[in-house]
Parts: structure tokens; C-alpha cells; sequence
């Protein structure tokens, strides 16, 4: 399909791909149903690097003011999306923490055969090695600002120039460990943003324990990220930022939408940090799920054994709740 690409038309947008084709005579119909056509940039985004030859995973990366360096995302399509002409959900998939995670992540993990023959879009973009899908108060290292690069410039990005539906129920954030944070964090403060999210390990309470969660977000980015500059800001926090970004402090901003969690009953005693990271996620989730009882919102959890890594079964099964949550292509 990456033979040659022609001008990107806005008539593949329509609903059905075809409507407004109709128009341009029965080769627009045929141009329209059976070729994709290439990204442009736009939204704050250069495309510097791109990879459109794989027919599902096209793979870009930008120059963007909001990021120090060119982030990466990978964008997964539906098998039949260079012909079917229809229009999709899209599911953006947030990768952990560390430095052996990026926008591949879940390429290595298996989604390609999670999503076969599956009627959905998936973004896997860049998050930086603890960048927390976040502004950080502070940075010795030039911008990292990727909150705004994932709302204020990819999703738009993303409406524009692949056939996805641009509304509340068209959109699902998932993500695992850092990345589940990012997602409950997104879908809280951007509400009319996403009908499903989905945390798998992802801590959901960044105060309890003395702050424990906040406080590892802002020495995890000091030293992989920020040369020294935090999340939240030290020694003291932004305590309004926090509260802004805190799950647990965000219960009503759930309501109406689908809700799935996944925590580790059984670390690995030996590993120190299995322990601590999916012990301090098991008892987030539990708080977190508390609260979303009181408030009766409906949540489905699992908590299942072995500590912190993605479990792909609980992918695939979360994956094909989004599809069942969101509006059908």
C-alpha cells in the first residue's frame, strides 16, 4: 500500500467513506474504498520519520515543540481498513515506565494478533522512559510537556488524517503501569475525551502511604527524564497539580464510562522493585475501587496472580470490551 500515496481527502471522513466519494464519479468511489492515503503534518506535529509500508502498523515520528526530542507512535490498523471505506474506534495505548519501554512496547507484546480481524484503531505513541504523561513542573533538558503532545496535538492529529470517529464514545485510553496511570489520569481530566479506560498494573492513588506513588513519579523523572526536574515539583508539590492528576481524588469523573482494572496479587518476593511496584498498584486499585463502589460506578477488576507485567489474556479481554463499549465501525 505504500507504493505511492495519493492527497489525503477529507471525503474519506464521512461516515461510511463513500457518501461524499459519490460525487467524483465511480473512480473517486473506487479511489476512495480502496486506498489509504498518507499522513500530513498539522496540529504542532512535523513528521520527520514514517513508515507506511507494513499494510496494519504504520509507524511516525515528529519534531514537536512540546517534546525536547522526536517522539514516535506507532498507529495500528484494521485488517480491511485500506478497502472497507468505513469509519473507526480508536483505542490509545500508553507504555510503562523504564528504559527498555517506548511506542513498541505493545508491538513486542502481541497486538497485532490481540486485534486481528478487529474493527478498531489502536495509537501507541511515545511517553518518555518516567515521563507520567505529564508537564513537569520542572526540566533541565528542554520541554517534555507530554500531556500536551498526546491531547493538544496527537489525537487531533490522529482525527485528521485516519478514518476515526472524533467523539466521546469513539475514543478508549488504556495503558500498563505508568501508562495505566496516563490513561485514569486522561480520562478523568479530559472527560468528554474517552468512554473507556483501562489500567493494567496502573497505580491509581498517588498520596496514600505518604504519598509513596507521587513521590517515586518525581525520582523516577529526576533521574531518566529530566536531568534533575520533577512531576509534581520538590521538595514540595504542586499540591494542586497532584489533586488534578490523583484518580482516587477524581471518583465522579468515571461516571458513564467503562472502567477495567488489573493489579498483581503475587510479586516476585525477590525482586525488590516487583514488590513495591505492584504491592503499592494492588492497594491503589483497592482504594480506588472502593471509592468507585461508594459512588456506585460500575467497574470491572481482576486481581490475579504474579506481579508486574502486562498479562495478555486481560489484554485481549480488555480489548475486546473496548470494541464492545465504544461505536461500531
Amino acid at each position: 500500500m505504500s507504493a505511492h500515496h495519493p492527497t489525503r481527502r477529507s471525503i474519506l471522513k464521512s461516515a461510511g467513506g463513500l457518501t461524499a466519494a459519490a460525487a467524483l464519479g465511480a473512480g473517486g468511489v473506487l479511489a476512495a474504498a480502496t486506498t489509504a492515503s498518507a499522513a500530513g503534518d498539522g496540529f504542532g506535529l512535523r513528521i520527520v520519520d514514517r513508515n507506511e509500508g507494513d499494510p496494519r502498523m504504520w509507524y511516525y515520528r515528529f519534531q514537536t515543540d512540546a517534546i525536547g526530542w522526536n517522539p514516535g507512535v506507532n498507529v495500528l490498523l484494521p485488517d480491511d481498513y485500506h478497502w472497507s471505506g468505513r469509519t473507526y474506534p480508536v483505542l490509545y495505548l500508553f507504555h510503562g515506565g523504564g528504559t527498555d519501554q517506548d511506542f513498541i512496547t505493545f508491538d513486542r507484546e502481541g497486538i497485532r494478533q490481540w486485534t486481528a480481524g478487529r474493527p478498531i484503531i489502536v495509537v501507541m505513541p511515545d511517553g518518555g522512559h518516567a515521563g507520567w504523561y505529564s508537564n513537569p513542573v520542572s526540566s533541565n533538558v528542554g520541554p517534555r510537556n507530554w500531556e500536551h503532545f498526546h491531547i493538544n496535538q496527537l489525537l487531533p492529529w490522529v482525527e485528521a488524517n485516519f478514518r476515526t470517529f472524533a467523539e466521546y464514545d469513539g475514543r478508549a485510553v488504556a495503558g500498563f503501569s505508568m501508562g495505566g496511570f496516563g490513561a485514569l489520569k486522561y480520562a478523568a481530566k479530559y472527560y468528554g475525551h474517552f468512554a473507556s479506560v483501562s489500567a493494567h498494573s496502573g497505580p491509581a492513588s498517588l498520596r496514600r502511604d505518604g504519598g509513596l506513588v507521587g513521590h517515586w513519579a518525581n525520582a523516577s523523572a529526576a533521574a531518566l527524564d529530566l536531568n534533575g526536574g520533577t512531576i509534581y515539583g520538590a521538595p514540595f508539590w504542586d499540591e494542586a497539580r497532584v489533586s488534578a492528576d490523583n484518580p482516587v481524588q477524581r471518583i465522579e469523573s468515571y461516571r458513564n464510562k467503562r472502567v477495567f482494572l488489573v493489579a498483581g496479587t503475587s510479586p516476585d518476593p525477590v525482586n525488590w522493585f516487583d514488590t513495591v511496584n505492584e504491592t503499592q498498584v494492588l492497594a491503589g486499585q483497592r482504594e480506588f475501587r472502593g471509592l468507585l463502589d461508594q459512588a456506585r460506578i460500575p467497574h470491572e477488576s481482576y486481581e490475579v496472580p504474579g506481579g508486574h507485567f502486562i498479562r495478555h489474556d486481560l489484554m485481549q479481554r480488555d480489548i475486546d470490551g473496548i470494541i464492545d463499549r465504544l461505536r461500531k465501525a
